[in-house]
């Protein structure tokens, strides 16, 4: 897991226990920043990189289905007008 993910969860953990204790020093700090990185780690998580990588590559793919689905009908059109033709001349 991003340590700066972890660094920047357990910083608003302790700045929100903090603004509810009055400022003092939370204690078990340290507790709360390994369990953090324990419940994390435990995920299936991706960076912002990887995400968006793979949002482009699906819009690619999608790109390409949709033209695959032109030709597919097309060609499907063409099928049905040669079997209509075919049984008319029978």
């Amino acid at each position: 897991m991003n340590e700066k993910i972890i660094e920047g969860l357990s910083a608003q953990f302790s700045q929100m226990m903090n603004t509810f204790n009055g400022g003092a020093d939370l204690p078990g700090q340290q507790q709360v920043k390994v369990f953090l990185q324990s419940a994390l780690s435990k995920m299936d998580l991706v960076t912002r990189d990887e995400f968006d990588a793979q949002a482009i590559v699906l819009g690619r793919t999608r790109e390409k289905v949709e033209q695959l689905e032109t030709v597919l009908a097309d060609i499907e059109s063409r099928l049905d007008a040669q079997e209509s033709t075919a049984e008319k001349t029978d």
